[in-house]
């Protein structure tokens, strides 16, 4: 597996990375935790070294699986985890990224991922009532401490970026991006980690499954899946994004590959500071996803993908109207 350094940081990962949100947690269903280890392990055996995970996602429960399946080779991988969420009878309760709470999550985090120092310490979403600064010193003496490695900021603005970097270094931005959702070209986001030295690590890279070609009009998902709520997901909408995922599958056959090694090995060709971290459930698919980093694009073949992209409309927002508004502040 190729390895990349996001950003100037010096911190190096596998050019693919692990989402672990989906092992059990937001798309309604779940891999029992022995197979969530299991599924874990095979990754690091075929060369990833890059694991995220959350403290909401579960929550709790994520970090305790990804702890117990990385432990005996905790020397080899990088992880990341987050903070920012109140968290109350189980259910995520609102915002918090205030000093203390921050210290709080890190020390929780420590004992439930069974490891001394966390890699990479995210923002989880910028928090409106705590000024970046003190969330930035608070990770600043976590770093000093000992007990946190990295500060990255997940979904933030490109202005809220700057300050916190003043602060505290800023090693990575988490940021959705994907062949149907380009935000970060525009909004500031590409601009500021080129100025200042910040990887992306690039999360939903394959469009929450749907760039796979395995989602169309007539998929049902789980009662519990959280892309029933995502106006990007509606019958209506998945009907009329149909066209992107033709187009993909066009370019894939023309290459060799399949939907989702393309669109992983087209963000990759973006930046040589981008890193996805796709997630999946099933091994088939893990190792079609490690298998993108082997695809190599030329300037044809991009200058081709993108011909095709600019004549599609993506349709639907990527959140619900009150998640987009914890995005990009």
């Amino acid at each position: 597996m190729q390895k990349r350094e996001l950003g100037k940081s010096g911190l190096e990962v596998s050019a693919i990375g692990f989402g672990c949100m989906g092992l059990n947690f937001s798309y309604g269903h779940a891999l029992s935790n022995d197979e969530s280890i299991t599924l874990i392990r095979q990754a690091v055996e075929r060369g990833e070294t890059f694991f995220d995970t959350a403290e909401v996602y579960g929550p709790y429960t994520n970090e305790e699986i990804v702890g117990a399946a990385l432990k005996p080779v905790r020397d080899q991988v990088v992880i990341a985890t987050k903070f920012g969420f109140n968290i109350v009878d189980g259910k995520m309760a609102g915002m918090n990224s205030r000093p203390e709470q921050i210290r709080a999550v890190a020390d929780a985090s420590l004992k439930r991922l069974g490891i001394e120092q966390i890699d990479l310490f995210y923002q989880h979403r910028v928090d409106p009532d705590v000024p970046i600064e003190d969330v930035a010193g608070a990770v600043k003496d976590l770093i000093a401490a000992g007990k946190v490695r990295h500060f990255g900021l997940s979904e933030p603005g490109a202005a809220t970026v700057r300050r916190a970097h003043a602060v505290q270094p800023v090693t990575a931005l988490q940021n959705e991006y994907s062949m149907w959702t380009r935000g970060p070209e525009t909004n500031g986001i590409f601009a500021v980690c080129e100025e200042l030295g910040i990887g992306l690590v690039a999360y939903s890279p394959l469009g929450k499954g749907f760039l796979t070609g395995a989602i169309d009009a007539n998929t049902t998902f789980d009662k519990t899946d959280f892309r029933n709520i995502v106006p990007r997901f509606s019958e209506e909408n998945r009907r009329v994004n149909a066209e992107l995922v033709e187009v993909l599958g066009g370019l894939a056959e023309g290459r060799g590959a399949t939907r989702a090694q393309i669109a992983l090995a087209w963000l990759l060709a973006q930046k040589p500071w981008i890193a996805p971290i796709p997630g999946t459930t099933k091994l088939h698919r893990l190792t079609e996803n490690i298998g993108a980093a082997a695809v190599g694009l030329s300037t044809e073949d991009l200058s081709a993908i993108e011909a095709a992209l600019q004549q599609i409309k993506v349709v639907g927002d990527r959140y619900p109207a009150h998640l987009q508004q914890r995005v990009d502040r």
